[in-house]
């Protein structure tokens, strides 16, 4: 596959904002022409294979080979000036946004079924698409059914034994987030692996590991304390490999939700 882009003297600027916009809009509309689709994450491979190809035709050219060439969209990672969830981006298209400058635009079901899959998939023609659900539906189950803030911490408040999540939207994208609810283990990284450690003294320390080096380990223990400890005087030193916590058992819709609220977190702005 080949992206690329003509030098911007052999544009008019009317004809690159135009397809700028059409592109911006084709995105959109492709979310409701299979709204199903997306919500039992059963895009195949040809349908993402062949939005790459609409992509080249219709979206490199403004947005690039990654989908980051303008400011506030990164269409790789699946952020958006305004919209986060699917819904939003229906709507703006619906209602029109920009003052006009954003019409809607029409192509086929297969069509737009197909960008949305490749821009879903993280603009992996061999990925999986993900659903992006309501961020305030999914800050709800954050809050309550998923009961996340047992373990994890956002600005300030919640658990210190899994990973702090305050900008995970700057630093995962959804195809990261979705496996990581889905299937933990496959997204386990080394800092984030629980450990039980027993001191020459006899103490029994468990916790999350944060860092290593040959001659020592720093834990962040069960009672969420910072702990630095030499190799040399421990007797047993137990890494697992075991993810914190197991697959989830959320519909697929409350995980569309619980995505986009996690995609909306990007730290203290």
């Amino acid at each position: 596959m080949i992206f690329f882009r003509l030098p911007s003297g052999l544009v008019p600027r009317t004809l690159h904002r135009a397809r700028h916009i059409a592109c911006l809009s084709l995105l959109i509309l492709a979310n409701s022409a299979s709204a199903q689709e997306i919500g039992d994450h059963q895009y195949t491979t040809e349908a993402i294979q062949a939005g790459s190809s609409v992509y080249v035709q219709q979206c490199a050219l403004c947005h690039g080979p990654q989908g980051d060439l303008i400011d506030g969209i990164n269409l790789r990672l699946g952020q958006f000036r305004t919209a986060s969830s699917d819904e939003d981006l229906v709507r703006i298209i619906t209602e029109g946004a920009a003052a006009g400058r954003m019409p809607a635009f029409s192509l086929r079901p297969d069509e737009l079924s197909g960008v949305i899959a490749f821009i879903r998939a993280g603009f992996d023609p061999e990925g999986v698409a993900v659903r992006i659900g309501d961020p305030a539906r999914g800050k709800a189950i954050y809050d309550g059914k998923g009961d996340c803030a047992a373990c994890h911490r956002i600005n300030g408040a919640g658990s210190r034994i899994a990973p702090d999540l305050s900008d995970i939207g700057l630093i995962r994208t959804p195809t990261i987030l979705q496996t990581s609810l889905t299937d933990p283990a496959a997204t386990l990284q080394p800092i984030y692996r629980q450990v039980r450690l027993v001191t020459r003294t006899e103490e029994t320390i468990t916790g999350r590991r944060l860092n290593e080096d040959t001659y020592s380990v720093q834990v962040l223990d069960s009672n969420e304390q910072l702990r630095s400890l030499v190799k040399a005087d421990l007797v047993s030193y137990e890494l697992s490999s075991t993810p914190v916590h197991q697959p989830t058992t959320l519909a697929a819709g409350e995980v569309a939700d619980l995505i986009g609220y996690l995609l909306s977190l990007r730290g203290l702005e």
